[in-house]
């Protein structure tokens, strides 16, 4: 996953995660790509398109 510099860090991807694989530190986002099943659910939820695979 690729993190726009237009992010808001307003946690909507670590929401919709079904995995918790994301979470939202100060401005910043902590994910681990080795246990991402590319569901791009995170990616969609994305009020602003600000993620992309």
């Amino acid at each position: 996953m690729i993190v726009n510099d237009w992010c808001m860090f307003c946690g909507e991807c670590a929401g919709v995660c079904p995995r918790n694989l994301i979470l939202v530190k100060e401005s910043s986002l902590v994910y681990d790509d080795c246990l991402c099943k590319d569901c791009n659910i995170c990616i969609n939820a994305c009020p602003i398109n600000a993620l992309e695979k």
